[in-house]
């Protein structure tokens, strides 16, 4: 809903969980998303909604609170974290501290006590992508990875992090195989 944290609404949610296939070669193992109900007194950027398409009156979208799009997500990457005996989920994004901010700050204003992802670590695509591809953009890194992409799509939170997830796991087993680690 706009750029600031504590006072622009977080209106779609996503998540994609990777795993291990039985070749050693990273993939996206679920993606969980949500659309989300703007908090009592939240702003809303009418820029935000012509960027990503959100029709806040669209009787299809559903909306769930802040609270219950957070649970769902949270209890996702800690059964996740049980399974594979971690302590903490690093988020993976497309700039992610943007991410990370706005996630840390739902956390906060709901009042979420089990968190599973490390509070300040992360990994960003736009750096790797600018690495691996020579493209910091989204959507051409994902090009250049061979990954398909749709314009019309782009922008939604479910959408973005599955690309997302999918160039991380693209330039994770391109690096595998380029040093047989």
């Amino acid at each position: 809903g706009g750029f600031n944290a504590k006072t622009d609404a977080v209106l779609e949610i996503a998540a994609s969980i990777l795993c291990m296939d039985d070749f050693g070669r990273l993939k996206i193992a679920e993606t969980i998303s949500a659309n989300v109900e703007p908090f009592q007194g939240s702003r809303i950027e009418p820029s935000s909604l012509e960027f990503t398409g959100i029709n806040l009156e669209d009787p299809d979208r559903n909306p769930v609170s802040e609270r219950e799009a957070i649970q769902e997500i949270c209890q996702a990457v800690r059964q996740e974290l049980r399974a594979t005996e971690c302590q903490r989920a690093i988020l993976v994004g497309h700039n992610p501290t943007f991410d990370l901010t706005f996630f840390n700050a739902t956390i906060s204003r709901v009042n979420y006590k089990r968190n599973p992802f490390h509070p300040f670590s992360s990994f960003d695509t736009a750096t790797l992508g600018g690495l691996a591809f020579g493209q910091t953009v989204l959507a051409r890194a994902v090009q250049a990875a061979g990954i398909e992409w749709d314009e019309s799509s782009a922008h939604s939170a479910k959408y973005d992090t599955i690309k997302t997830a999918e160039l991380f796991c693209s330039i994770v087993n391109r690096w595998k195989i380029l040093t047989g680690l």
